[in-house]
């Protein structure tokens, strides 16, 4: 098992997720491994679209908008019945914002970067419906501004992001900059030499544990010998090597959903980032991907006493200065709306 970073060329025939600050905490030691043994498989499992669940990135780096929890029948907010990546994250990062994003379902403002990030992965997604000599950087970057306005069309508030901009200059600059991200992965990777077996693929297990796992992974590679690759792109920069787990969590998380659906490890491991033009494999096994299970298995507890005692405290970074929640923070003096479950004391207290 190993790490390599590759900064440019295409693929060869064997190996044929708003962008956030490149650098950020590691997501993947920031837990102790739990106590609960490893499961063997799951108990149900499934693959494919799903229009309930919205599973989208932890820094907006993808194509999905987050309903950051689930709501009971009522309408009410109910407590959290799945971990993704970008939750798992989330309460790593800083309890509070999980609670912000998944109990209260705070509104949260669209950015620039975010937005640039879903039009960019679906020119990426929507590439490979053409046939394979058609894909091309010129055919790609004429697609960034039709994939911008289906996605206006479907959220008509982005708009916003460009309402001092009667000119359309930085609109314009804005579409330049997300061509050149779609330009940029050419160089890394040869659309012509690959035939994915999914694109922007949901996947959602559950564990004998009963924890449930789900989330959309952008791209899998299966070879002719069966080996799979989960690919993931981001289009900011490459993070530096202390800060490289955040990232690779991500993709051990969906490492192990597959592993739980189809029975094989993943051979690789790949993100790709456009921001930098770096790529960066990992290939997992067996003993790495049981320590992931048991690090989530006690991630999830974390979670479940927070919510039933209602005790979400903030978690200080540097990351602070992107969030939208700092009215609601005690942090930055504000005060966190009212509990909207039922809170049962700590064990002991």
């Amino acid at each position: 098992m190993g790490t390599s970073t590759e900064n440019a060329g295409a693929d060869t025939a064997r190996e044929r997720h708003a962008q956030g600050p490149a650098d950020g905490p590691s997501a993947d030691g920031a837990v102790a491994a739990g106590n609960a043994a490893a499961a063997d498989g799951p108990r149900a499992a499934a693959i494919g679209p799903q229009a309930t669940a919205a599973d989208p990135r932890a820094a907006g780096d993808g194509p999905r908008t987050e309903a950051a929890g689930p709501v009971a029948r009522s309408g009410q907010p109910g407590p959290p019945v799945a971990l993704s990546p970008s939750r798992a994250s989330d309460f790593l990062q800083c309890p509070l914002l999980y609670r912000f994003r998944v109990i209260d379902k705070l509104p949260e403002q669209p950015s620039p970067a975010a937005t640039r990030g879903t039009v960019v992965h679906a020119v990426l997604e929507r590439l490979f419906d053409a046939p394979a000599a058609e894909r091309t950087a010129g055919g790609a970057r004429a697609m960034v501004a039709g994939e911008w306005e289906k996605l206006l069309a479907k959220r008509p508030e982005l708009a916003e992001l460009f309402a001092d901009d009667p000119a359309g200059e930085r609109l314009a600059g804005w579409l330049a900059d997300a061509e050149a991200l779609v330009e940029r992965w050419f160089t890394l990777e040869d659309p012509t030499r690959l035939e994915p077996a999914d694109r922007e693929l949901y996947v959602e297990t559950v564990l004998d544990s009963g924890l449930r796992l789900r989330g959309f992974i952008d791209r899998v590679d299966i070879a002719p010998t069966g080996e799979v690759r989960i690919v993931d792109y981001k289009t900011g920069k490459a993070p530096r090597p202390q800060f490289a787990e955040g990232a690779l969590f991500q993709m051990k998380f969906y490492a192990l959903v597959m592993w739980r659906l189809r029975g094989v490890v993943p051979r690789r491991l790949q993100l790709v980032y456009l921001g930098s033009g770096d790529v960066i494999t990992y290939d997992p096994g067996e003993s790495e991907l049981l320590a992931v299970e048991r690090k989530l298995l006690a991630l999830w507890e974390a979670i479940g006493k927070a919510t039933a005692t209602g005790d979400w405290r903030p978690r200080p970074t540097k990351l602070c200065g992107w969030c939208d929640h700092q009215a609601h923070c005690p942090e930055f003096g504000g005060t966190p709306p009212v509990y909207p479950l039922e809170i049962r004391p700590a064990d002991g207290a």
